[in-house]
């Protein structure tokens, strides 16, 4: 008999969490969980236990996670596995139950995950919300499309100095990008700065940490690896930006050059960037960055009707939605969103859909059409996808940038 249940300790926490580590590939010794725990507390960690030994985890951060013109309390999935001697015997199915009816209880009305395999989450009424750009750059194909005048000073941090000097940059851009979240004092020393062995890729150096001033002001940073390499005596070597954030044109324009501008290098990489970056318009020949394209945040409506009131909406008018859900059944039903309030209503349905493709479009990464396109809506009355597609617009493409 499987019981799911929250830890009770550190040691429960482990053999939970050592449930992903194992397919990672990463040993979670008692260091790392320690750094963990203190981002993620132990109330928010299920575990699967099967005779009193654990057989799987799954856990969640609480974020303060940006939406379109707000922010909303989210539950940030993480750590998710089973043990393989446990597959394909409802044991994640369990904590998910366990997981998403904590979470409603404690009046969480979202839950975000990044997806190790997309097939998944679905099941739980996870959609995909938004995506990234990978891109590796040449750094001979790196000149600009128009010459423009360099401006600012670059300089190195020091890793304690990272919060207090990168924090403004980052919260000026957080507050305007869907799928971004809060970094706490802690989640900034513990995830952000802190730069153990393990999580460097082989070959690579440890974390740089660059500021841009412009008149004198921070209105930049850049943090990223050197991985060096010589072949037959040429550098072959590779910048790898993990995370590049500028709060004007200028300021993002400037620290690409800056990255461009490393000597000994052949390529700059990035993991995790924006779907609507400017480099595509920054750059004299963008086809060299050979941009690649992969799911990003994969949202989950835990409340509808308080996840549907958390964000702004553009133009004036109505829609009802006739929402499916499975696995929540108190989302069931229709929905009625108008002026910024979505209330339980016995209007006929515009729109019928199930909660899955309502978390694809709640950031506004993706429209209602695209997904109509593709067999995932029904348009019930004419015109209304059309008119909830300017309703859930977004100026800002829905982007996280880093997995949690």
């Amino acid at each position: 008999m499987i019981e799911v249940r929250t830890c009770k300790n550190a040691e429960e926490f482990i053999a939970a969490a050592r449930a992903i580590a194992e397919y990672g590939a990463w040993d979670l010794t008692e260091e790392r969980a320690d750094r963990f725990i203190r981002n993620h507390p132990l109330e928010r960690m299920h575990a699967a236990f099967d005779g009193g030994r654990a057989v799987g985890g799954a856990g969640s951060y609480l974020f303060d996670f940006t939406v379109p013109g707000g922010t909303v309390t989210c539950a940030g999935v993480t750590v998710v596995g089973v043990y393989p001697t446990h597959r394909r015997r409802g044991v994640l199915t369990a904590m998910m139950r366990a997981q998403l009816d904590d979470a409603h209880e404690r009046g969480e009305p979202v839950a975000a995950l990044w997806a190790s395999d997309e097939r998944i989450y679905g099941h739980f009424g996870y959609g995909m919300a938004s995506l990234v750009g990978i891109v590796d750059l040449p750094r001979a194909n790196s000149d600009f499309a128009k010459p423009l005048e360099r401006r600012g000073v670059a300089r190195y941090v020091e890793p304690e100095q990272v919060p207090e000097t990168f924090a403004g940059v980052y919260d000026a851009i957080r507050v305007e990008t869907p799928g971004m979240f809060v970094r706490t004092p802690v989640w900034w020393e513990l995830r952000t700065v802190v730069d153990p062995d393990e999580w460097r890729p082989p070959g690579a150096g440890p974390k740089r940490f660059v500021a841009l001033e412009i008149d004198g002001r921070v209105e930049g940073y850049a943090i990223y690896r050197h991985a060096p390499k010589w072949e037959a005596g040429v550098s072959s070597g590779r910048v790898n930006a993990i995370e590049v954030m500028g709060v004007t044109p200028q300021a993002t324009r400037e620290l690409w050059r800056y990255l461009c501008d490393i000597e000994w290098v052949e390529t700059v990489s990035a993991m995790f960037l924006p779907i609507d970056h400017p480099l595509f318009f920054i750059l004299a020949n963008p086809r060299m960055m050979h941009f690649r394209i992969g799911d990003g945040l994969w949202v989950r409506l835990i409340d509808v009707g308080a996840a549907l009131s958390a964000r702004s909406y553009t133009g004036d008018g109505a829609v009802v939605f006739d929402v499916r859900d499975d696995f929540c059944p108190w989302n069931k039903g229709r929905w009625k969103l108008e002026g910024g309030e979505a209330a339980r209503t016995r209007a006929a349905a515009d729109i019928k859909l199930d909660v899955q493709a309502l978390a694809s479009v709640y950031l506004g990464g993706f429209t209602f059409t695209e997904l109509a396109r593709a067999g995932r809506i029904e348009e019930v009355r004419e015109g209304s996808l059309a008119r909830a597609d300017v309703m859930f617009r977004s100026e800002r493409a829905a982007w996280c940038p880093e997995i949690f």
